[in-house]
């Protein structure tokens, strides 16, 4: 099982870079937490937003990191953290335990591992809850790989307490889909490459095929059998592959599915700010996940005036990467087409435009190294040029 996902040494290189700010106080929290749970130590690393209010009942985001990975390597990888501050939910990134083989890992039913991480997943929820103010019934799951394995895993085995999830590089199980009692409908999106050569898009003796692990939640929340399919714009010609996105309409309580087939994408984060050869820069991966998973709470699609009221109250900006040196590309919530401006610390307007859509670049090549911020509608968001 070594091979389903192994950056941890590409990965160790990663420094925390400067975290993309509104114009506001800086109040983020990052906390090295760590419960007990079947007799072990279990650690995670708790991200708290600035606009996190006790007052006020916030979502809860499961991040769950890839096979040899770990919690701060899936922080920085797969990364929500710009999202969340302007979007306003509590992100958990958990830590495996290490298996027979000394790797980091989720027991999801490969090889010989009795570690209880759904019960961990469980019982971190009730943890959390104890202290800050949760949503329970807008829980998520997400992670990379071993992590998305973890996610369908909570799907289908902890689905009375998450509301959706998103997978990225992961599958399920031969044998999962017979095995597995999820609860209620539940959203789906899965993310993965053609050209991933670690959990092989046509699945293998162990792993489902990506296809039919999309049609068995098809079936499953009764979505509509025809997907709308969608090519999504090559914005970056350079990285080797293009994304074709399905989406299952139609489910029981609205519920939809959602699959990224990244054409010739590998076992990769697509947007991540870390590339590790052959990442997609056509989507956001983070970006799309959350765009996805907060539309729904534990009872389904969100109604549409408590989901208009939750767009317009938390928008969110990514602004990546940042620190940047030459460019930076913008993705957001916000709608189309809207103006921006590039505004130097002493309030001088030095470009403009119109940003058209998601993962739009903008040349930063002529600015000197300093700090500038970006005016997006009325909020503006603080960058660091190299």
């Amino acid at each position: 099982m070594k091979n389903i996902i192994n950056t941890s040494s590409i990965l160790l290189s990663i420094v925390l870079c400067v975290v993309l700010l509104p114009q506001k106080s800086i109040g983020q929290q990052t906390i090295n937490g760590t419960i007990i749970h079947d007799g072990l130590q279990r650690e995670y690393i708790l991200y708290i937003p600035d606009s996190y209010s006790p007052n006020e009942s916030t979502p809860l985001l499961f991040n769950f990191h890839g096979y040899q990975s770990n919690a701060f390597e899936q922080m920085n990888y797969g990364d929500f953290r710009p999202i969340d501050d302007t979007a306003n939910f509590l992100i958990v990134h958990p830590m495996g335990t290490v298996d027979a083989l000394g790797n980091t890992h989720w027991n999801v039913g490969w090889g010989t591992s009795t570690t209880d991480d759904l019960g961990f997943a469980s019982a971190l929820i009730d943890s959390l809850a104890r202290d800050y103010n949760i949503d329970m019934d807008r829980i998520y799951s997400t992670g990379m790989s071993n992590g998305g394995f973890m996610s369908y895993l909570l799907a289908c085995e902890l689905s009375i307490r998450i509301a959706a999830i998103a997978s990225v590089t992961g599958s399920m199980n031969v044998g999962q889909f017979e095995s597995c009692s999820c609860e209620h409908p539940i959203a789906i999106m899965e993310i993965h490459g053609t050209a991933d050569a670690s959990v092989p898009y046509n699945g293998s003796y162990l792993f489902e095929p990506i296809g039919d692990v999309v049609n068995y939640w098809v079936e499953f929340n009764n979505c509509d059998i025809d997907p709308q399919v969608t090519d999504m714009p090559d914005i970056d010609p350079t990285d080797g592959s293009t994304v074709k996105h399905y989406l299952y309409s139609g489910g029981d309580q609205g519920i939809e599915v959602e699959h990224y087939k990244v054409i010739n994408g590998t076992h990769t984060w697509p947007g991540s700010q870390y590339d590790i050869g052959g990442t997609n820069y056509d989507i956001n991966a983070s970006t799309e996940v959350w765009k996805f998973l907060s539309k729904y709470d534990i009872n389904g699609l969100i109604n549409e005036t408590a989901l208009n009221k939750i767009n317009n109250l938390k928008p969110f900006v990514i602004i990546s990467p940042n620190p940047c040196y030459s460019s930076v590309s913008i993705d957001g919530n916000f709608s189309f087409p809207v103006e921006y401006q590039i505004i130097s610390t002493l309030g001088k307007i030095l470009q403009g435009g119109v940003l058209m859509s998601n993962h739009q670049t903008l040349d930063l090549a002529a600015l000197a190294s300093d700090i500038y911020f970006i005016k997006i509608g009325d909020s503006a968001y603080k960058i660091l040029k190299m």
